[in-house]
């Protein structure tokens, strides 16, 4: 009884199944011309020079995987199909992405999104480089072993081209290690699209610093409004005449909130808890922060002012 049973609770869920309609399979590929069949062999009968044969280098070149470039229709999954311009009819092809006959920005981004728009891709539409009229080609060198731009030493300079005040920032005093190799643009911004501000990878500027400076991320029993609110507050992440990349020398940072009376007042005109006139050692070297050292917040039951 138990094995009729389950027969025919099999054969009804084969039959669930089989009435339910199965999308069938397609593969988008680009428009092609006779030519492709040839793939790069074609292109490079004429273009057997030095900016371009680096491209075989590269993972765009890997004809085993479909998804490639070379695994498609070759140089023209980029270039589009371009008949004419093999035959030397015209110039140039279809797609040109660097010279005089540039195509228009949407084209050429159209080109590369027909494959990288998933992951960090997907929220290029309607991003700031994108409404900007930012191309793909602008950041990304194709036709090379290595990209510049994924390439950590070199990512920096390449952001700069553009982002002239963030490269001034980088020779000040106190600076992120970008000149240095040690960190780059793209560690704490997502350049193709974020759902954060100023792209960057996580939702708010704090989280984005936590992902380096776990310690300040709490939960913790005394908390500093200002450091909870935002580290931009007292911090400028890309460079700063001051130490620690703060916006403003201490105690001037700090009394730019502590300027409502009590010894932080007073301390500021060089008076004394005494009442006494004259140089005070708590306004020397790092101000407020001589005593106030746990700022970021404190965990200690006597920490109420953040204090040692």
């Amino acid at each position: 009884m138990k094995r009729h049973l389950k027969w025919a609770l099999l054969c009804g869920i084969g039959l669930v199944f089989s009435a339910v309609p199965v999308r069938a399979q397609t593969t988008a590929t680009p428009q092609q011309s006779a030519f492709a069949a040839e793939g790069e062999r074609t292109c490079l009968k004429c273009h057997d020079e030095q900016k371009v044969t680096p491209i075989l280098q590269t993972p765009h070149s890997v004809k085993g995987d479909k998804h490639t470039p070379f695994g498609q229709n070759g140089c023209e999954s980029c270039h589009g199909a371009s008949p004419d311009h093999v035959s030397r009819k015209v110039k140039f092809p279809t797609v040109v992405f660097k010279g005089p006959n540039i195509s228009p920005v949407a084209v050429r981004n159209e080109q590369c999104l027909s494959c990288h728009q998933s992951g960090l891709r997907m929220n290029w539409q309607g991003s700031q480089h994108q409404t900007n009229d930012v191309a793909c080609t602008n950041c990304h060198t194709v036709h090379i072993a290595k990209d510049p731009v994924l390439v950590k030493f070199s990512q920096p300079e390449k952001c700069f081209t553009c982002h002239a005040e963030q490269r001034a920032d980088s020779f000040k005093y106190s600076h992120h290690p970008i000149r240095e190799g040690k960190v780059v643009c793209s560690d704490c911004h997502n350049p193709h699209g974020s759902a954060g501000p100023k792209l960057l990878k996580e939702f708010t500027v704090n989280e984005t610093c936590y992902t380096c400076h776990a310690e300040k991320r709490g939960p913790l029993l005394w908390e500093h409004e200002p450091v909870r609110e935002s580290c931009l507050n007292c911090h400028t992440p890309h460079g700063s005449t001051q130490a620690r990349l703060l916006i403003q020398r201490p105690p001037y940072l700090c009394q730019e909130c502590h300027a409502n009376g009590g010894h932080q007042t007073q301390l500021l005109a060089g008076q004394n808890l005494a009442g006494q006139i004259g140089a005070n050692v708590r306004m020397m070297a790092r101000g407020c922060v001589n005593c106030h050292s746990q700022i970021h917040g404190s965990n200690s039951p006597n920490g109420t002012f953040f204090t040692r």
